[in-house]
Protein backbone atom coordinates (compact mmCIF):
# COMPACT_ATOMS: atom_id res chain seq x y z
CA UNK A 1 0.00 0.00 0.00
CA UNK A 2 2.88 2.34 0.72
CA UNK A 3 4.14 1.96 -2.87
CA UNK A 4 0.72 2.58 -4.39
CA UNK A 5 0.55 5.87 -6.30
CA UNK A 6 -2.39 8.16 -5.74
CA UNK A 7 -4.02 9.89 -8.70
CA UNK A 8 -5.25 13.30 -7.59
CA UNK A 9 -7.35 15.64 -9.70
CA UNK A 10 -6.73 19.31 -9.05
CA UNK A 11 -9.24 22.01 -9.99
CA UNK A 12 -9.77 25.64 -9.07
CA UNK A 13 -12.68 26.82 -6.96
CA UNK A 14 -15.62 27.00 -6.79
CA UNK A 15 -16.01 23.26 -6.34
CA UNK A 16 -19.76 23.50 -5.74
CA UNK A 17 -21.31 24.91 -8.88
CA UNK A 18 -24.81 26.08 -9.70
CA UNK A 19 -26.57 27.00 -12.91
CA UNK A 20 -28.07 30.09 -11.20
CA UNK A 21 -26.78 33.45 -12.41
CA UNK A 22 -27.41 37.06 -11.40
CA UNK A 23 -29.21 37.64 -14.70
CA UNK A 24 -31.55 34.67 -14.10
CA UNK A 25 -32.27 35.84 -10.56
CA UNK A 26 -33.07 39.37 -11.74
CA UNK A 27 -35.36 37.99 -14.45
CA UNK A 28 -37.24 36.08 -11.76
CA UNK A 29 -37.58 39.25 -9.65
CA UNK A 30 -38.96 41.14 -12.65
CA UNK A 31 -41.36 38.28 -13.30
CA UNK A 32 -42.44 38.29 -9.64
CA UNK A 33 -43.17 42.02 -9.88
CA UNK A 34 -45.35 41.56 -12.98
CA UNK A 35 -48.65 40.88 -11.10
CA UNK A 36 -48.62 44.12 -9.09
CA UNK A 37 -47.30 46.03 -12.11
CA UNK A 38 -50.20 44.77 -14.22
CA UNK A 39 -52.73 45.70 -11.53
CA UNK A 40 -51.28 49.22 -11.29
CA UNK A 41 -51.52 49.61 -15.08
CA UNK A 42 -55.14 48.43 -15.03
CA UNK A 43 -55.97 51.08 -12.43
CA UNK A 44 -53.84 53.99 -13.63
CA UNK A 45 -53.40 53.16 -17.33
CA UNK A 46 -51.01 55.48 -19.20
CA UNK A 47 -49.92 57.24 -16.03
CA UNK A 48 -48.48 53.99 -14.66
CA UNK A 49 -47.00 52.94 -18.01
CA UNK A 50 -45.28 56.30 -18.50
CA UNK A 51 -43.87 56.41 -14.96
CA UNK A 52 -42.52 52.87 -15.24
CA UNK A 53 -40.92 53.55 -18.63
CA UNK A 54 -39.29 56.73 -17.31
CA UNK A 55 -37.76 54.88 -14.35
CA UNK A 56 -36.57 51.95 -16.47
CA UNK A 57 -34.97 54.28 -19.02
CA UNK A 58 -33.39 56.44 -16.30
CA UNK A 59 -31.99 53.33 -14.57
CA UNK A 60 -30.43 51.98 -17.79
CA UNK A 61 -28.95 55.35 -18.82
CA UNK A 62 -27.60 56.06 -15.33
CA UNK A 63 -25.83 52.72 -15.14
CA UNK A 64 -24.31 53.19 -18.59
CA UNK A 65 -23.08 56.70 -17.74
CA UNK A 66 -21.58 55.77 -14.37
CA UNK A 67 -19.93 52.58 -15.64
CA UNK A 68 -18.45 54.50 -18.55
CA UNK A 69 -17.19 57.30 -16.29
CA UNK A 70 -15.52 54.76 -13.98
CA UNK A 71 -14.00 52.81 -16.90
CA UNK A 72 -16.00 49.71 -16.07
CA UNK A 73 -17.71 47.41 -18.56
CA UNK A 74 -21.45 47.71 -19.04
CA UNK A 75 -23.50 45.46 -16.73
CA UNK A 76 -26.96 46.07 -18.16
CA UNK A 77 -27.13 42.42 -19.15
CA UNK A 78 -27.51 41.33 -15.50
CA UNK A 79 -30.84 43.20 -15.18
CA UNK A 80 -30.11 44.70 -11.76
CA UNK A 81 -30.58 48.27 -12.99
CA UNK A 82 -33.98 47.42 -14.47
CA UNK A 83 -35.07 45.80 -11.21
CA UNK A 84 -34.07 48.95 -9.33
CA UNK A 85 -35.87 51.15 -11.86
CA UNK A 86 -39.09 49.15 -11.61
CA UNK A 87 -38.98 49.15 -7.80
CA UNK A 88 -38.49 52.92 -7.81
CA UNK A 89 -41.53 53.35 -10.07
CA UNK A 90 -43.63 51.13 -7.80
CA UNK A 91 -42.69 53.32 -4.81
CA UNK A 92 -44.43 56.36 -6.37
CA UNK A 93 -48.04 57.29 -6.95
CA UNK A 94 -49.40 57.70 -10.50
CA UNK A 95 -49.47 61.51 -10.27
CA UNK A 96 -45.74 61.76 -9.52
CA UNK A 97 -43.86 64.14 -11.82
CA UNK A 98 -41.60 62.26 -14.23
CA UNK A 99 -38.54 64.37 -13.31
CA UNK A 100 -38.96 63.43 -9.66
CA UNK A 101 -39.05 59.74 -10.54
CA UNK A 102 -36.11 60.13 -12.93
CA UNK A 103 -33.92 61.92 -10.38
CA UNK A 104 -34.87 59.36 -7.73
CA UNK A 105 -33.79 56.57 -10.10
CA UNK A 106 -30.55 58.43 -10.87
CA UNK A 107 -29.73 58.58 -7.15
CA UNK A 108 -30.73 54.95 -6.62
CA UNK A 109 -28.64 53.49 -9.44
CA UNK A 110 -25.83 56.06 -9.65
CA UNK A 111 -25.20 56.84 -6.01
CA UNK A 112 -26.58 53.97 -3.92
CA UNK A 113 -25.46 51.26 -6.35
CA UNK A 114 -22.58 52.27 -8.62
CA UNK A 115 -20.71 54.74 -6.39
CA UNK A 116 -20.86 52.26 -3.52
CA UNK A 117 -19.00 49.67 -5.58
CA UNK A 118 -21.61 48.29 -7.93
CA UNK A 119 -23.80 45.23 -7.65
CA UNK A 120 -23.00 43.25 -4.52
CA UNK A 121 -21.29 46.09 -2.66
CA UNK A 122 -24.07 48.54 -1.85
CA UNK A 123 -24.81 48.96 1.85
CA UNK A 124 -28.38 50.26 1.44
CA UNK A 125 -31.27 49.15 -0.73
CA UNK A 126 -30.86 51.35 -3.84
CA UNK A 127 -34.56 51.92 -4.60
CA UNK A 128 -35.39 52.95 -1.04
CA UNK A 129 -32.24 55.06 -0.78
CA UNK A 130 -33.38 57.00 -3.83
CA UNK A 131 -36.93 57.31 -2.50
CA UNK A 132 -35.81 58.70 0.85
CA UNK A 133 -33.34 61.04 -0.86
CA UNK A 134 -36.25 62.55 -2.76
CA UNK A 135 -38.02 63.24 0.52
CA UNK A 136 -34.93 64.94 1.91
CA UNK A 137 -34.52 67.06 -1.23
CA UNK A 138 -38.05 68.46 -1.33
CA UNK A 139 -36.88 72.13 -1.79
CA UNK A 140 -34.95 71.16 -4.91
CA UNK A 141 -37.92 69.30 -6.37
CA UNK A 142 -40.15 72.28 -5.71
CA UNK A 143 -37.77 74.40 -7.79
CA UNK A 144 -37.58 71.76 -10.53
CA UNK A 145 -41.36 71.57 -10.68
CA UNK A 146 -41.54 75.27 -11.53
CA UNK A 147 -39.08 74.70 -14.40
CA UNK A 148 -40.36 71.44 -15.87
CA UNK A 149 -44.08 71.82 -15.24
CA UNK A 150 -44.68 72.52 -18.93
CA UNK A 151 -42.93 69.27 -19.86
CA UNK A 152 -45.52 67.11 -18.13
CA UNK A 153 -47.25 64.98 -20.79
CA UNK A 154 -51.03 65.10 -21.19
CA UNK A 155 -52.05 61.56 -20.27
CA UNK A 156 -55.61 62.32 -19.25
CA UNK A 157 -57.28 62.20 -15.86
CA UNK A 158 -56.21 59.61 -13.31
CA UNK A 159 -58.98 57.12 -12.63
CA UNK A 160 -58.52 56.57 -8.92
CA UNK A 161 -60.26 57.05 -5.62
CA UNK A 162 -60.22 60.77 -4.82
CA UNK A 163 -59.43 60.38 -1.14
CA UNK A 164 -56.51 59.82 1.17
CA UNK A 165 -54.47 56.64 0.94
CA UNK A 166 -55.51 53.66 3.10
CA UNK A 167 -52.70 54.49 5.55
CA UNK A 168 -53.87 58.08 5.88
CA UNK A 169 -57.44 56.89 6.39
CA UNK A 170 -56.20 54.45 9.03
CA UNK A 171 -54.42 57.31 10.77
CA UNK A 172 -57.62 59.38 10.70
CA UNK A 173 -59.74 56.40 11.77
CA UNK A 174 -62.48 56.92 9.18
CA UNK A 175 -63.60 55.78 5.75
CA UNK A 176 -61.49 52.64 5.56
CA UNK A 177 -61.94 50.37 2.53
CA UNK A 178 -63.01 46.79 3.17
CA UNK A 179 -60.29 44.27 3.91
CA UNK A 180 -61.42 42.26 0.88
CA UNK A 181 -60.88 45.22 -1.46
CA UNK A 182 -57.57 46.03 0.18
CA UNK A 183 -56.43 42.43 -0.25
CA UNK A 184 -57.47 41.93 -3.87
CA UNK A 185 -57.04 45.39 -5.41
CA UNK A 186 -57.50 48.98 -4.29
CA UNK A 187 -56.36 52.10 -6.22
CA UNK A 188 -54.81 54.00 -3.36
CA UNK A 189 -51.24 54.98 -2.59
CA UNK A 190 -48.26 54.03 -4.74
CA UNK A 191 -48.26 51.74 -7.77
CA UNK A 192 -46.79 48.95 -5.66
CA UNK A 193 -49.55 49.21 -3.08
CA UNK A 194 -52.49 48.46 -5.38
CA UNK A 195 -52.87 44.74 -4.62
CA UNK A 196 -51.75 42.71 -1.62
CA UNK A 197 -52.72 39.53 -3.45
CA UNK A 198 -50.45 40.36 -6.39
CA UNK A 199 -47.52 41.01 -4.05
CA UNK A 200 -48.11 37.77 -2.17
CA UNK A 201 -48.16 35.85 -5.46
CA UNK A 202 -44.88 37.48 -6.46
CA UNK A 203 -43.34 36.75 -3.07
CA UNK A 204 -44.49 33.14 -3.25
CA UNK A 205 -42.79 32.81 -6.63
CA UNK A 206 -39.48 34.10 -5.21
CA UNK A 207 -39.80 31.66 -2.31
CA UNK A 208 -40.50 28.82 -4.74
CA UNK A 209 -37.46 29.72 -6.81
CA UNK A 210 -35.43 29.91 -3.56
CA UNK A 211 -34.22 33.44 -4.25
CA UNK A 212 -35.48 34.45 -0.81
CA UNK A 213 -36.25 32.59 2.40
CA UNK A 214 -39.22 32.90 4.71
CA UNK A 215 -37.42 34.38 7.74
CA UNK A 216 -37.34 38.09 6.78
CA UNK A 217 -40.84 38.48 5.29
CA UNK A 218 -42.33 36.19 7.93
CA UNK A 219 -40.72 37.98 10.89
CA UNK A 220 -41.50 41.40 9.44
CA UNK A 221 -45.19 40.69 8.79
CA UNK A 222 -45.68 39.01 12.17
CA UNK A 223 -43.95 41.91 13.95
CA UNK A 224 -46.17 44.45 12.17
CA UNK A 225 -49.27 42.45 13.13
CA UNK A 226 -48.31 42.02 16.80
CA UNK A 227 -47.04 45.57 17.42
CA UNK A 228 -50.06 47.11 15.67
CA UNK A 229 -52.28 44.99 17.92
CA UNK A 230 -50.39 46.20 21.00
CA UNK A 231 -50.96 49.80 19.90
CA UNK A 232 -54.69 49.13 19.62
CA UNK A 233 -54.63 49.37 15.82
CA UNK A 234 -56.24 47.06 13.28
CA UNK A 235 -53.30 44.76 12.45
CA UNK A 236 -54.69 43.49 9.15
CA UNK A 237 -54.98 47.01 7.77
CA UNK A 238 -51.38 47.67 8.74
CA UNK A 239 -50.19 44.50 7.02
CA UNK A 240 -52.23 44.92 3.83
CA UNK A 241 -51.81 48.67 3.35
CA UNK A 242 -48.79 50.80 2.60
CA UNK A 243 -45.51 49.22 1.57
CA UNK A 244 -45.37 46.36 4.08
CA UNK A 245 -45.73 43.51 1.58
CA UNK A 246 -43.58 44.92 -1.21
CA UNK A 247 -41.00 45.82 1.42
CA UNK A 248 -41.14 42.39 3.05
CA UNK A 249 -40.84 40.32 -0.15
CA UNK A 250 -38.85 42.53 -2.51
CA UNK A 251 -36.78 45.09 -0.56
CA UNK A 252 -35.93 43.82 2.91
CA UNK A 253 -34.88 40.51 1.31
CA UNK A 254 -32.30 42.17 -0.93
CA UNK A 255 -29.42 39.67 -0.93
CA UNK A 256 -26.71 42.28 -0.45
CA UNK A 257 -28.31 44.44 2.24
CA UNK A 258 -29.81 41.74 4.48
CA UNK A 259 -28.22 39.29 6.97
CA UNK A 260 -26.91 35.93 5.82
CA UNK A 261 -27.80 33.75 8.83
CA UNK A 262 -31.32 32.49 9.61
CA UNK A 263 -31.18 33.97 13.12
CA UNK A 264 -29.95 37.27 11.74
CA UNK A 265 -32.76 37.34 9.19
CA UNK A 266 -35.35 36.83 11.91
CA UNK A 267 -33.88 39.66 13.99
CA UNK A 268 -33.63 41.90 10.93
CA UNK A 269 -37.22 41.31 9.79
CA UNK A 270 -38.70 41.67 13.27
CA UNK A 271 -36.82 44.92 13.92
CA UNK A 272 -38.08 46.37 10.64
CA UNK A 273 -41.66 45.47 11.55
CA UNK A 274 -41.41 47.06 15.00
CA UNK A 275 -39.86 50.27 13.66
CA UNK A 276 -42.41 50.45 10.87
CA UNK A 277 -45.42 50.46 13.19
CA UNK A 278 -43.74 52.93 15.55
CA UNK A 279 -43.16 55.30 12.64
CA UNK A 280 -46.75 54.92 11.46
CA UNK A 281 -48.33 55.43 14.85
CA UNK A 282 -46.00 58.11 16.21
CA UNK A 283 -45.16 60.04 13.04
CA UNK A 284 -46.57 60.40 9.53
CA UNK A 285 -48.50 57.51 8.00
CA UNK A 286 -46.28 57.12 4.93
CA UNK A 287 -42.69 56.04 4.17
CA UNK A 288 -42.35 54.07 7.39
CA UNK A 289 -41.32 51.00 5.42
CA UNK A 290 -38.55 52.83 3.56
CA UNK A 291 -37.04 54.41 6.65
CA UNK A 292 -37.28 51.20 8.69
CA UNK A 293 -35.53 49.06 6.09
CA UNK A 294 -32.77 51.62 5.50
CA UNK A 295 -32.14 51.99 9.23
CA UNK A 296 -31.79 48.23 9.64
CA UNK A 297 -29.59 47.99 6.52
CA UNK A 298 -27.00 49.95 8.50
CA UNK A 299 -27.05 47.31 11.27
CA UNK A 300 -26.67 44.27 9.00
CA UNK A 301 -22.87 43.90 9.54
CA UNK A 302 -23.40 43.90 13.31
CA UNK A 303 -26.26 41.39 13.06
CA UNK A 304 -24.09 39.12 10.92
CA UNK A 305 -21.25 39.26 13.44
CA UNK A 306 -23.64 38.63 16.32
CA UNK A 307 -25.21 35.58 14.66
CA UNK A 308 -22.24 34.29 12.66
CA UNK A 309 -21.86 30.57 12.12
CA UNK A 310 -18.94 28.82 13.87
CA UNK A 311 -15.96 27.98 11.72
CA UNK A 312 -15.47 24.38 10.68
CA UNK A 313 -13.78 22.59 13.58
CA UNK A 314 -14.13 25.58 15.91
CA UNK A 315 -14.56 24.75 19.59
CA UNK A 316 -16.11 27.17 22.06
CA UNK A 317 -13.93 28.48 24.89
CA UNK A 318 -14.05 26.15 27.90
CA UNK A 319 -14.84 23.02 25.85
CA UNK A 320 -12.24 20.32 25.37
CA UNK A 321 -11.18 19.54 21.83
CA UNK A 322 -10.33 16.06 20.56
CA UNK A 323 -6.63 15.80 19.74
CA UNK A 324 -5.88 14.45 16.31
CA UNK A 325 -4.86 10.80 16.40
CA UNK A 326 -6.55 10.14 19.80
CA UNK A 327 -9.83 8.22 19.52
CA UNK A 328 -12.74 9.22 21.67
CA UNK A 329 -13.54 6.75 24.43
CA UNK A 330 -16.97 5.18 24.03
CA UNK A 331 -17.34 5.10 27.79
CA UNK A 332 -16.70 8.82 28.29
Amino acid sequence: MADQKLSLTLSSSPHLRSSDTVANAMQDVLLALCPVTIVSIIFFKLHAVFLILVCLAAAALTELIFRKAMNKPSSLHDGSALVTGLLVALCFGPATAWWTAALCTFIAVGVAKELMGGLGWNRFNPALFGRVSVIMLIPIFTYLSSIFVRLRPALGAIDMVTQATPLALLKQGAGLPSLANLFVAFPGGALGETSALALILGGAYLLYKQHITWEIPGAMIIAVFVVALLFGQNPLYHVLSGGVLIGAFFMATDWVTSPITPQGKLIFGAAIGVLLVIFRVGLGPTEGTAFSILIMNAFVPYIDRMTKRPKFGEVAVGQSAVTAGQPVSKTS
